[in-house]
């Protein structure tokens, strides 16, 4: 029998480094927990595997135990956030923090979710409304579990990290949220034909110094409140547009600094020690999070108002208890090989209604009516995590995205088309209405008959006496989806998390034990190696 090789250890902080043993062991530790499968037990120095835990006890005192992908049952997005706590009872502190997030790992908030929830056990972030799709749910789990933070939590061993600060901006715009660079809006143009239900547009960008993008990766988009929406709160408010707040008009600062979406918990505070008798009562109990009419969840920052006519805080105590204006993140429908310096977005309008009042998405109907040619617009390049096209260009690929999932799909077909990719592509899309919701169909249907979209199959949900989706299309067309990732297919989703998503992966189920001989456990199995593998990728929201 062959002697095995000798492995090299990694040495992942050199004992020249600037650090006491302790920290050393600490930064070890966590250094290989990020490495995660890169960092094999038999490759990792000492100190890292005493900072792991894997280490003799007795060498060290242990690192702090991170939140991980690896194994976290909860990292699904369409468990609900209860569901996920559950999982979550009795592990150490930072994987219930991760727990407490929306488990989209968007990228929204500038980490995925087991990185921001480190980062907050950590301390090296500080801010604790960063998960948007998590919404006020999340916002409060998070308050909660990080007061445990600040009493000492699980850490079991002081350390000063040596980087930058929290909050210090990146010297490179155009890469994060914290340095945005800028993009010039050049038009819209309306996906719909008349009659349709939705309204969903083409945005068009020239991109700014600093903002350069690859397939797969998200466009991160500082939007600007409505001018309306911003007027009526300042009349409820009973103050000037023109006070000055923060050095700037609160008009201004309304606009573009805060959020006028959900009414957060600081805000019924600040009610809470105006106000008196029954309405200071109501307020603290909104505070708390308690529902008592059951529409705290729809209660905006001019619900709040007008829930509370009594409480008029002065304009500047007002702002400070509002959340900021957080970005919101688009998949690229461009590839820039194709639109070198420019990227388009696909955007659905969001328009509703509760009780009389009509609701606006911020960012969609900014971009979709608002925002005119020429306008510069603070925006960033979010990085893909785990979302890309295969290295090897004749690998095929499979794409599924109903509505405006389509947008990522557009961008693989165009990079796959001007690299001359030989790989076989198959595009799953649906909607609404073949007649009014057929998004980009000539450019589709022209990149078929060209032989560049081997396969594009196709579901109406509206258009026949039951409803009909893709995930019913995958399950018609089974045995050649199965021979295709026979054949070392890469399988891409990109739409909702919570119902989409969860059904094309059940679909995926069948056809591995339908078409593929296997048990229902072993199909399971199946298409977790696909995603361990990275041949199952999501881009959900």
């Amino acid at each position: 029998m062959t002697a095995p090789l000798p492995v090299a250890r990694m040495e992942l902080v050199p004992e020249s480094a600037p650090f006491t043993e302790d920290q050393r062991i600490w930064l070890s530790g966590f250094f290989a927990a990020a490495l995660g499968p890169i960092a094999s037990p038999e490759a990792l120095s000492g100190a890292a595997l005493v900072g792991l835990g894997l280490g003799a006890a007795a060498e060290a005192p242990a690192g702090p135990a991170l939140a991980s992908n690896d194994e976290a049952p909860w990292h699904d997005p369409a468990m609900a956030a209860p569901e996920r706590m559950k999982l979550a009872d009795g592990k150490p502190l930072a994987p219930r923090l991760m727990a407490a997030m929306a488990q989209q790992d968007c990228g929204q908030c500038g980490y995925n979710c087991a990185d921001y929830a480190n980062a907050i056990f950590l301390k090296t972030e500080a801010r604790l409304n960063l998960c948007a799709p998590g919404g006020k749910e999340t916002a409060r789990l998070v308050k909660g579990l990080a007061s445990e933070v600040e009493a000492g939590g699980t850490v079991q061993a002081e350390v000063v990290l040596p980087a930058a600060e929290a909050g210090t901006k990146p010297s490179v715009v155009g890469v994060s949220r914290e340095a945005p660079g800028l993009a010039t809006f050049l038009s819209r143009r309306k996906l719909n034909g008349g009659g349709s239900e939705k309204e969903t547009m083409h945005v068009e960008f020239q991109l700014g110094d600093g903002l350069a993008y690859e397939a797969g990766d998200s466009f991160g988009i500082f939007p600007r409140n409505h001018l309306g929406h911003v007027d009526q709160v300042i009349a409820l408010l009973g103050a000037s547009p023109l006070t000055e707040v923060r050095g700037r008009t609160l008009r201004a600062v309304l606009t573009d600094e805060v959020s006028l979406d959900p009414a957060p918990d600081a805000l019924f505070e600040l009610f809470s020690f105006i106000l008196g008798g029954k309405d200071r009562e109501a307020a603290r109990a909104l505070a708390r999070g308690e529902d008592p009419h059951g529409d705290a969840a729809t209660t905006d920052v001019l619900a709040a108002l007008q829930k509370f006519p009594k409480a008029r805080p002065h304009a500047e105590a007002f702002v400070d208890a509002l959340e900021p204006l957080q970005p919101r993140l688009y998949s690229i429908s461009s590839s820039p090989k194709t639109e070198a310096g420019r990227l388009t977005l696909t955007v659905d309008a969001v328009r509703y209604v509760i009780g009389k009042r009509r609701r606006l998405g911020v960012a969609s109907t900014y971009l979709g009516e608002r925002a005119e040619p020429g306008d510069a617009l603070r925006a960033y390049v979010q990085k893909a995590h785990n979302f890309a096209l295969p290295a090897d260009g004749k690998l095929p690929v499979i794409m599924v995205g109903p509505g405006t999932g389509i947008a990522p799909f557009r961008s693989f077909l165009h990079e796959r088309q001007a690299t001359a990719a030989p790989g076989p592509n198959w595009l799953f899309f649906g909607h609404q209405r073949q007649a009014t919701d057929f998004f980009y169909k000539a450019e589709l249907q022209a990149m078929q008959a060209a032989g560049h979209l081997t396969r594009l199959s196709l579901a109406w949900s509206r258009d026949g006496d039951q409803k009909f989706y893709v995930q019913d299309r995958m399950r018609e067309v089974g045995a050649a989806l199965w021979q295709w990732l026979q054949q070392g297919a890469h399988f891409y989703i990109c739409g909702d998390a919570k119902r989409m998503a969860k059904d094309v992966e059940a679909a995926m189920v069948d056809i591995a034990a339908q078409h593929g001989g296997l048990s229902r456990e072993d199909a399971v199995d199946h298409i977790a190696g696909l995603k361990k593998a990275g041949r199952y990728q999501a881009d959900v929201y």
